[in-house]
């Protein structure tokens, strides 16, 4: 990373089990460490970072040599970190973060286009949808990597305050009081209340009151927000619920009938045409839930400018928003 091969890290270590010690290591061992205890073994961490097994242990048993201590408590196939390999990696997080962010200043320095740009999705958009924006913009040749992630309701705008994303398409209602981040809306989405035809409110006559909905469990998708707080839709006070984390999830548990809910016309009209579904009249409607693009403007490149200015594009926002 920025012709950084190896950072030097003076760190004492107070351990029962040994002195103090000074310690030397690359990036890339900090990565593989890292890959390690997020996948949860060497074989996921290997495909992961497109590498062999065996190439892992060896970098691993060689930074244990060099640094006469064990990382891993050894059981078998499993390997977990112990006490220093935690506080190793705990810190070395930290400089894997100063030097992803070194490397990100300093591409959008020299070119104006960003090393990494991260894009979240809300779930009510269905991510291929993105597809052919991405394939337009590999088509500049740029270097930006882009990585996607999907988030939900509250978790769209949280991923921008804390970091997370640089741009979110399809962030549902009102944007948090946050300097720094910008945002235009884009559509609303008006969702469908169903239910499994075996459900019992499948054979309710005329509109339902809530006070009916809430003797039923509702399928819920569990927000995603770290920090900002948590959202829900369509959940009533005293209502049992079920979280499920994505829209597929929640479609597939009211198709099971283990619960009532909303979902987006693209999801709900094959299931509702093919009579695993059917479609229910409120006394009080759902109102539309007005949908936002959101970016962090503090840094804007060249790569975050190009996706602004395909959004602005109606056809581009029709593709998107097709039977949401």
């Amino acid at each position: 990373m920025v012709g950084v091969e190896f950072i030097e890290i003076q760190r004492i270590i107070l351990d029962k089990s040994f002195n103090f010690i000074h310690m030397k290591i690359s990036l890339e061992l900090l990565q593989i460490l890292d890959a390690i205890d997020r996948h949860g073994s060497f074989t996921a961490a290997a495909a992961a970072l497109h590498r062999v097994p065996s190439a892992l242990s060896h970098a691993i048993s060689k930074l244990e040599d060099d640094l006469d201590l064990q990382l891993f408590d050894r059981q078998g196939r499993k390997a977990t970190l112990n006490e220093a390999g935690r506080t190793l990696l705990d810190d070395g997080r930290q400089l894997l973060h100063a030097a992803s962010e070194l490397e990100r200043r300093v591409q959008r320095i020299a070119n104006g286009w960003e090393a990494e740009l991260r894009i979240a999705v809300d779930a009510i958009i269905p991510i291929e949808r993105l597809f052919p924006l991405l394939e337009r913009f590999y088509d500049t040749a740029c270097s930006t990597r882009i990585r996607l992630a999907t988030e939900v309701l509250g978790g769209s705008w949280d991923a921008l305050a804390t970091g997370r994303a640089d741009l979110v398409i399809g962030a549902p209602g009102d944007m948090p009081a946050r300097s720094g981040i910008s945002s235009r809306k884009i559509g609303r989405s008006q969702l469908v209340f169903v239910v499994a035809p075996s459900h019992p409110l499948a054979a309710h006559p005329g509109p339902i009151p809530a006070s009916e909905l809430r003797r039923h469990r509702a399928v819920v998708i569990a927000d995603t927000s770290q920090e900002l707080t948590a959202r829900t839709i369509g959940l009533l006070d005293g209502q049992d619920s079920l979280r499920v984390p994505d829209m597929q999830s929640k479609a597939k548990a009211q198709i099971a009938g283990l619960g009532i809910g909303s979902l987006p016309h693209w999801l709900a009209e094959p299931e509702i045409a093919a009579g695993r579904l059917v479609v229910l009249t409120l006394e009080e409607p759902r109102p539309a839930l007005d949908l936002s693009i959101a970016w962090r403007n503090r840094q804007a490149g060249k790569g975050l400018a190009w996706f602004l200015d395909a959004l602005a594009d109606p056809a581009s926002i029709a593709a998107l928003l097709r039977g949401i």
